[in-house]
């Protein structure tokens, strides 16, 4: 359980470096805009966004403090899958027991 927690604090730091670079490297809304205007990227954007959507509902479901679930859902259409592995780090114990029906 430990090396699981371990790499998803591991690549949520990795993502959040790139995301920093990336923001200080481009222009988002110049870049996104050309991105969006290729049909890949948009199936890109739609499957990036559908995964926010479901981990967004997998933690409105499964954190105990309705409230702090409901931040984190939110802040997961902000600051992305950052937010979404640390998550999933701080809370692997009690996911694996809500997977497994406990």
């Amino acid at each position: 359980m430990f090396a699981v927690r371990l790499a998803g604090v591991a690549l949520a730091l990795g993502l959040l470096a790139s995301i920093l670079w990336a923001s200080f490297a481009g222009a988002i809304f110049e870049e996104g805009g050309a991105i969006l205007a290729l049909p890949w990227g948009i199936v890109t954007f739609l499957d990036l966004y559908a995964g926010f959507l479901f981990a967004a509902l997998v933690m409105l479901v499964c954190e105990p403090r309705r409230p702090l679930g409901a931040v984190l859902a939110i802040s997961v259409f902000v600051l992305g899958n950052v937010v979404t592995l640390l998550w999933l780090a701080v809370r692997a114990p009690l996911f694996l027991r809500r997977l497994r029906g406990e």
